[in-house]
């Protein structure tokens, strides 16, 4: 009987962007394997590329986190989850369709491209504000990682970025695992008492922005207050937090595989390199380490193995996205590889509603940031660039870096 890991497990420290040696393991050799999670269950935890595939998109697979059993992400979250109004995150079609469609407008394709000129500008002027560091030094996390989507996002919402902090701050505690319930939920009062005053004053007078589209629905009977409230805190978490790190991380793989930035930098000009590098490095980092969760409607058999109605499973996006069967020799970052077909933003009905935004975003910093600095480099050893590993998507607390 193969041994139930705990999960999430803990990375390897030599090679921090890898998934957890326990997770490889099992994709290779435990396909449908169990682990353990903070309460001590055990869910199903389901590893290949083929079968988040075909799982992700089954209706006998359930996002209904208020259901027993359903397997938590964290204490906080399994404390909060019976209070949460009907969202995008925790229903299932129909109701799940009427929700995102709700919100589905400012993150299609065509309004996020709109942004394009807007994203270069601010992406722009921060490095004009970094290279004029006397210091020739800065914290890129700092000075590039957190500002540009968490700039972008406010914009979009239509909450003044001068409240960035608190955003950032009730961010962090609402997503990490070491949250206590009660710190969670003080963190969920002060960003819900922001954004139901944001709300009232998009009531009063809407603009162009998604906050004052809710207003609007909410004013029309179309959406609830809380609803509406809930959805703009998750909008506004998921809009920086991952993006953010996925800057910094990539710019210090990058770093690591100096080859492959060269060859970034050499095509930056180039919008079709640009973008499937980002996809490269979207499916090499696979920044959300703590899978995504599901409970079963009814039976469900897979590799000879039964998962019974009411079982929980979760599924480590990394591990599909180093799975060699559909991207051979997956521990090579490589700029090259036709990687599109990766679950960096997961897969099915539930899949992530911003990765349109995040894609550009990302194909912007990609593209400009090597390009203005070439000479950017580590300011401290590998060893010692502070990983973040506590949330539900990992990160860098910072990215010393000179040029």
């Amino acid at each position: 009987m193969p041994e139930t890991p705990d999960y999430p497990a803990a990375r390897e420290p030599g090679c921090p962007f890898a998934p957890a040696a326990a997770v490889r393991t099992m994709t290779r050799d435990n396909p449908v394997g169990r682990v353990r999670i903070w309460d001590g269950s055990t869910p199903w935890f389901i590893t290949r590329h083929a079968d988040q595939r075909a799982l992700l998109n089954d209706p006998r697979l359930s996002i209904d986190e208020k259901r027993a059993g359903y397997p938590h992400m964290t204490r906080a979250r399994a404390a909060s989850a019976p209070h949460h109004p009907a969202l995008i995150t925790n229903t299932d079609p129909p109701e799940h369709t009427r929700l995102r469609r709700t919100v589905n407008g400012p993150f299609m394709v065509k309004r996020v491209e709109a942004l394009r000129p807007r994203i270069q500008e601010v992406l722009d002027s921060l490095i004009d504000d970094m290279l004029a560091l006397p210091s020739k030094k800065a914290d890129l996390v700092q000075a590039i990682g957190l500002p540009v989507p968490t700039l972008v996002i406010t914009e979009i919402l239509g909450a003044p970025y001068a409240d960035h902090e608190l955003f950032q701050t009730t961010s962090h505690v609402l997503i990490s695992h070491d949250s206590t319930p009660e710190e969670a939920a003080a963190a969920g009062r002060a960003i819900g008492g922001y954004l139901s005053d944001l709300l009232d004053r998009k009531i009063a007078e809407p603009g162009d922005d998604v906050v004052s589209e809710m207003a609007g629905w909410v004013t029309a009977g179309q959406m609830t207050r809380p609803e509406a409230i809930t959805m703009a805190n998750a909008i506004l978490i998921a809009g920086h937090e991952t993006s953010a790190s996925m800057i910094s991380l990539g710019t210090l793989a990058l770093l690591q595989n100096p080859e492959q930035l060269a060859l970034l930098r050499d095509n930056s000009d180039d919008p079709k390199f640009v973008a499937n590098a980002a996809e490269e490095l979207l499916r090499y980092l696979t920044i959300v380490h703590s899978g995504i969760r599901r409970i079963a409607n009814e039976d469900i058999e897979l590799h000879d193995t039964v998962i019974r109605a009411g079982d929980g499973v979760i599924f480590d996006l990394a591990a599909a996205n180093w799975d060699d069967a559909q991207f051979p020799e997956p521990d090579r970052l490589d700029l090259r590889r036709p990687a599109r077909q990766h679950h960096a933003f997961g897969f099915g009905a539930h899949q992530c509603l911003g990765q349109s935004l995040a894609r550009v975003e990302l194909q912007i910093a990609y593209g400009t940031l090597y390009r203005r600095i070439p000479t950017l480099a580590l300011a401290v050893p590998f060893e010692e660039v502070p990983f973040a590993m506590e949330g539900v998507a990992y990160g860098l607390k910072s990215l010393p870096v000179t040029w």
